[in-house]
């Protein structure tokens, strides 16, 4: 067969033309020359190297003649396996998270195990009847199954760190002081935050601004974590799991027996152990086994940080383009102007044209000053937004940039400053005329925490800007802490107490709606008023039944004040005492804000 082939290759290769295209074509490089010493060449060639020349080449499938076949169009045709098993290989991109967490954290240790444990039952045994010290005792061991966790993935306490906990935990301790909700609230908010930047360790404003709520991208997480975690130690330990159960059983038991036991024989002992221990019932167990799993799940989000921190640093945020110095400069100097030029005005006012310009605008000094806040304290927020975009596209060629920009937004920042002070001045005259409210009390903390903002931006112009983002969030927090300190309401029941001294008027419908923090200032009206703002309050407290962990002290001494001298039932005479009457000269002093 193969001989034949030789020869039929001999006979077609005596023209030069088809030999070589027929050489090309079946992928042997083309002869020199061509004719009958070419086929006889390839004959010894084919019988001396024939395997090898099969192994390097290969040859041409013959087309059979058969029946024209035509195309399937493109959109009849099936889908192709290859690319769908290229589609099922593929694997998932990770997202954000998983690009700013470490790969691989460490297992849960023991000490991590029992304290998100102890977490879990103390939130069960104390969370469900008020919030009081009770918040701090539950925080206690969650920070306890923090630091394990921190501690196996090998993080030591740096001085933010400390800064950041330590404030967390004394925010923690405006609940166990005021009865007012609204400032508990905030403290709570401020000190989960603060928790959150101390386990994820950020700096930047990203970090800052992301890493106080990060605690919550780690719950999922942290379930998952600690479950895992669980199973490990459990997956080959089953005896050491049911000795602990065994433990745990057995010392609840002789717990119960013995305490029933002592409670029977002395009645003091009973009181004492009734007070110490939670009131549960079989009606709360959802609600109890819903704290519970809330604490496990807390403790575990807080652990998972502390082993796993998200990274929020890493994000960068670009910076604008830099303008020119006279497209950037040009508009800020206008501003500066306008501010000066405001300022100065107001420092006419009050040298001597006071009267002149109310007589000019026919308002009251109180309509005045109202006019005025509520425009300057936008006037503060708008200029700090004026600021961070000005930095933002900020020229940055080289010391004459810096010293321009410093120059402009430092100018700015001190009539800014001024500007404060007036709308603070504006403020105080306004609550002479009409008196504090939470609303005006709380208007006027923001509009000072601002001025505090334009003081940390001041000092970071001049001593660099590392810090500024961790030292505003911690003024922040600071301002907080002191808002609940202070007390507002009592704070605001104070105020109102000594304006009716000095001016005969009073709202006792707005000061019966306060908590028992005002108790001991309305405690010194005298009656009626004393009974009629302390009635609501009176009935509040006497419907209140929480144990001593879920009591603030405001609560207690206004217990102690409202026992000691009982409100006296006033009838209809409360109805004759209105929100909006001098008792002098009758002129309504009401307003609404």
């Amino acid at each position: 067969m193969s001989d034949q082939q030789s020869d039929a290759s001999g006979t077609a290769g005596t023209p030069s033309e088809p030999a070589q295209g027929a050489t090309a074509a079946s992928g042997a490089a083309p002869e020199p020359e061509a004719g009958p010493a070419s086929g006889s060449s390839a004959r010894e060639s084919g019988a001396t190297d024939g395997p090898a020349r099969a192994s390097t080449t290969r040859p041409v499938p013959s087309q059979k003649p058969g029946p024209d076949v035509p195309e399937v169009p493109a959109y009849m045709r099936g889908p192709q396996q290859g690319d769908v098993w290229q589609q099922r290989a593929r694997k998932p991109q990770p997202g954000v998270l998983s690009r700013l967490r470490p790969a691989s954290p460490p297992g849960v240790t023991p000490g991590t195990l029992w304290s998100v444990l102890a977490t879990a039952l103390v939130s069960a045994l104390l969370l469900g009847d008020g919030l009081g010290i009770n918040l701090l005792v539950v925080a206690v061991p969650a920070a306890l199954a923090a630091f394990f966790a921190a501690r196996s993935a090998g993080r030591v306490l740096r001085p933010w760190t400390a800064v950041w906990a330590v404030g967390g935990l004394a925010l923690l301790t405006v609940p166990a002081l005021r009865d007012a909700g609204w400032p508990a609230f905030l403290a709570v908010v401020s000190a989960i935050a603060l928790g959150s930047l101390a386990l994820h360790g950020s700096r930047s404003w990203p970090g800052v601004l992301l890493g106080s709520v990060g605690l919550f991208t780690s719950a999922a997480g942290g379930v998952r974590w600690g479950w895992r975690g669980v199973r490990e130690r459990t997956g080959d330990s089953r005896g050491r799991l049911r000795t602990v159960v065994r433990t745990t059983v057995m010392a609840v038991v002789l717990l119960f027996v013995f305490g029933a036991l002592f409670a029977s024989a002395d009645a003091a002992f009973a009181d004492l152990l009734g007070d110490l221990t939670p009131d549960l019932s079989v009606g709360e167990a959802p609600w109890r086994v819903f704290l519970f799993l809330l604490g496990a799940a807390g403790a575990l989000a807080a652990s998972y940080s502390a082993v796993a921190p998200v990274r929020w640093d890493r994000i960068t945020v670009r910076p604008g383009t830099a303008r020119s110095r006279a497209e950037w400069a040009v508009p800020l100097i206008v501003l500066n102007l306008l501010f000066a030029a405001f300022i100065a005005l107001q420092l006419v006012v009050l040298l001597g044209g006071y009267d002149k310009v109310l007589e000019e605008t026919g308002l009251l000094p109180a309509e005045y000053a109202r006019q005025g806040f509520w425009q300057l304290l936008w006037a503060t927020v708008l200029t700090l937004l004026v600021i961070a975009l000005a930095l933002r596209w900020a020229p940055r060629g080289g010391q004459g940039d810096r010293t321009l920009v410093r120059s402009v937004l430092g100018t700015l920042c001190l009539l800014t400053l001024i500007v404060v002070a007036s709308a603070l001045r504006r403020m105080d005259l306004y609550v002479d005329a009409f008196g504090l409210t939470r609303l005006r009390i709380s208007v006027a903390a923001v509009e000072l925490w601002l001025g505090v903002v334009l003081v940390l931006i001041l000092a970071a112009g001049i001593f660099g800007a590392r810090m500024l983002p961790r030292a505003i969030a911690a003024s922040a927090a600071a301002g907080v802490l002191a808002f609940g300190l202070i007390s507002p309401d009592g704070l605001i029941a104070e105020q109102n107490v000594q304006r009716y001294g000095s001016h005969g008027t009073i709202d006792i419908d707005y000061l019966r709606g306060l908590s028992a923090d005002a108790v001991p200032a309305l405690d010194e009206l005298p009656e009626p008023l004393r009974s009629c703002a302390l009635e609501y309050l009176q009935r509040d407290l006497s419907l209140r039944e929480t144990p001593w962990y879920a009591t603030s002290w405001g609560e207690a001494r206004a217990r102690e004040i409202i026992e000691g001298r009982p409100v006296l039932n006033q009838g209809t005479e409360c109805y004759r005492v209105g929100p909006d009457v001098d008792d002098r000269d009758g002129e309504s002093t009401y307003d609404p804000y």
